[in-house]
């Protein structure tokens, strides 16, 4: 078989954190035989090469090349470009994973489209990636209709045919940004890019010890020296005009404006602050014309026209100011409705705690002077955001707890100005509703719910709440398709969280009264504080001292009270006995799983009464009593013998 992908991975020193993405390319959905891995390494001092060469002898896909130390990513790089099969190489870096599949789905997205790039959808543990960029699928994305320039990493699928059509490969030895200037190129001239935004392909980790490449501290002379190729790229394959500035941008916005904000600039040493700016400086005067910074956000503008004005002790009073500015969510009521879980919220923004004011008759102005301080320069960002509070959005995004994806859900919103005191000021809301529908999520876990708020050059997430204990409603679970769905608050702060898969306790049916169970006729039925859409089956489970039947029943919407009713007929040789009830609500997941009722079945003389469940007998206490004393002994004598008798 042709092999369809070649890996790429570039290794230097990464000890324990190579394991994941080891395990992850082994997991790979892609038949063994249609794929390979190539792992360059670039003269490691610890025990990985010895890994990896093992790793190679019992696994016919992984291959190693050796060689000595180059500085950076580049190099390792362009070696395993040389010694690849694949039609198309994927690179992946030593701290990083995949997703499970993501080799063969971005491999048929990108021949189903004919992309000579495929990208695909990123999720970051500590470190961002790109968010608006996967908001949907791009089958046919340029640097014009989608947000292509927001992903300039290397954790990209391309085509190797097209590399060496055009001759590409990584800059190499020590520098920074190797990755922009290949990305950048590899965007201005394939024919097609793809991007795959429905599943979570690549995993982008911050390592604890915080010692990946990209977060080591970096000599702003070098760094901008390095950033100025990327223009160059732009440059030799764009004319001048919208499409340019427009790619100019992004490095303007993210690579200098951005880390002259707020905390991100405060926390730095101030000589190293001043440094930093004087070199951002240079290449703002230096390379972007008017239109780059024309097109920022209000509070990007005023930051860029500080920074071309060579005025760094206002940068810095603006960081003071902007350090205070947070979005905050607060709920508002939460239903269940036919499957979906209905949200609603406000957002807006804070400044120094409190809402920030806005004036009540802005107008857009451009800013044609640079601000003479910061309260002329604030109160324009004040004025303007106003005036554009109709381009104010606010989402919500579920983010998975334990890899960190996060998944867009379908919201409807209504922008109001609030006015404040005599009405020359007012406050900007967004009134939102978000519909999460959690057949669309793709694992059982936790899931936080996050909201995203854009106004006026701020694009914040806050976790939506905290809801005050006073008024925390109590949440049901769903049973949505075979999984039970759990909303609930989290501990301590009160923020909403899902728990899908939910099972035990954390159901709530412990709340179940003996006043919501009936048996009449054979027939029984109890109301449950759980929610579904339409009728669905369940299992009942009655266990006696001596026997455990199960029956089939139904699951259905309660008709007067909130909840759903199980409706079952009794079993036929239900003897006289006490039967504790526990109950399945999923019977078709793959593990069935009861959950325990807290009322029990009394049969005896022809009848069937509903009681509390009985506590332990005597023995049983007693039994349980000897069970922990004797737990405790065999432990102090273990804990003896490990210490050397001591």
């Amino acid at each position: 078989m042709p092999v369809k992908v070649s890996v790429i991975v570039p290794v230097y020193n990464p000890g324990i954190y190579i394991e994941d993405c080891i395990s992850s390319l082994q997991r790979q959905s892609l038949p063994p035989d249609e794929f390979e891995v190539i792992f360059v390494d670039d003269g490691s001092t610890d025990e990985t090469p010895a890994r990896l060469d093992a790793l190679a002898a019992e696994d016919p896909r992984m291959k190693v090349i050796h060689q000595e130390n180059s500085g950076w990513s580049g190099k390792p790089r362009n070696v395993g470009i040389e010694a690849s099969r694949g039609e198309f190489v994927m690179f992946v870096d030593n701290d990083d994973y995949l997703g499970d599949e993501a080799l063969e789905r971005m491999y048929d997205y990108g021949v189903a489209h004919d992309a000579d790039v495929v990208v695909g959808k990123m999720a970051g543990r500590n470190r961002g990636v790109p968010v608006e960029l996967f908001r949907r699928n791009h089958p046919r994305a340029t640097v014009e209709n989608a947000p292509l320039i927001d992903s300039l990493t290397p954790h990209k699928m391309v085509r190797r045919a097209f590399l060496d059509r055009i001759g590409l490969r990584f800059p190499e030895g020590r520098r920074r940004l190797e990755d922009h200037v290949f990305i950048a190129e590899a965007y201005l001239r394939a024919r097609n890019v793809s991007v795959l935004s429905d599943y979570v392909c690549y995993y982008h980790i911050r390592r604890d010890d915080g010692s990946n490449a990209g977060f080591e501290r970096f000599d702003p002379a070098g760094y901008f020296r390095n950033l100025r190729e990327a223009l160059d790229v732009v440059e030799e394959y764009t004319e001048p005009g919208p499409v340019r500035d427009r790619l100019f941008r992004r490095w303007l916005r993210v690579e200098m404006v951005e880390r002259l904000r707020a905390r991100r600039f405060l926390n730095l040493p101030d000589d190293y602050r001043r440094e930093l700016f004087g070199e951002i400086h240079e290449v703002v005067v230096e390379r972007f014309g008017p239109g780059v910074a024309a097109g920022l956000q209000p509070t990007q503008q005023v930051i860029a026209a500080l920074t071309a004005a060579d005025r760094y002790d206002d940068v810095v009073a603006f960081a003071q100011w902007e350090a205070g500015v947070a979005p905050k969510a607060t709920l508002g009521d939460i239903e269940w409705r036919d499957g979906s879980l209905r949200v609603a919220f406000t957002a807006e923004y804070l400044s120094g705690g409190e809402p920030m004011l806005f004036p009540a008759d802005a107008e857009a102005a451009p800013l044609t002077d640079v601000p003479k301080d910061v309260t002329e320069a604030v109160r324009w960002v004040a004025s303007e955001t106003a005036a554009r509070s109709g381009q104010a959005t606010a989402d919500l995004l579920l983010r998975e707890r334990s890899s960190a994806a996060q998944y867009f859900q379908p919201v409807e919103f209504t922008r109001e100005t609030a006015p404040v005191g005599d009405g020359e000021e007012v406050r900007l809301v967004l009134r939102t509703t978000a519909t999460v529908d959690p057949a669309e999520l793709p694992r059982d876990g936790a899931w936080d719910a996050l909201v995203r708020v854009k106004s006026g050059g701020w694009t914040k997430e806050c976790r939506l709440g905290p809801a005050p204990r006073e008024d925390r409603p109590t949440l049901p679970v769903g049973v949505v398709g075979d999984r039970p769905v759990l909303p609930y608050w989290t501990e301590p702060h009160g923020n909403l969280s899902l728990e899908l898969g939910a099972r035990g306790k954390r159901l709530g049916l412990g709340r179940v009264q003996l006043g919501d169970v009936a048996v009449s006729g054979g027939r029984f039925r109890v109301l449950l504080p759980v929610h579904v859409a339409g009728g669905t089956e369940v299992r009942l489970r009655f266990v006696s001292s001596s026997r455990i039947l199960e029956v089939p029943g139904t699951l259905s919407p309660g008709a007067d009270r909130p909840g759903s009713v199980v409706e079952t007929e009794l079993p036929r040789d239900l003897s006289d006995d006490v039967w504790r009830v526990a109950v399945c609500l999923t019977p078709g997941a793959d593990r069935a799983r009861f959950t325990g009722l807290p009322f029990a079945l009394r049969a005896g003389d022809g009848s069937v009464l509903v009681t509390p469940v009985p506590g332990p007998g005597v023995a049983l206490r007693l039994a349980r009593r000897a069970r922990r004393v004797l737990g405790a002994a065999r432990r102090k004598v273990n804990s003896r013998i490990e210490t050397g008798g001591r």
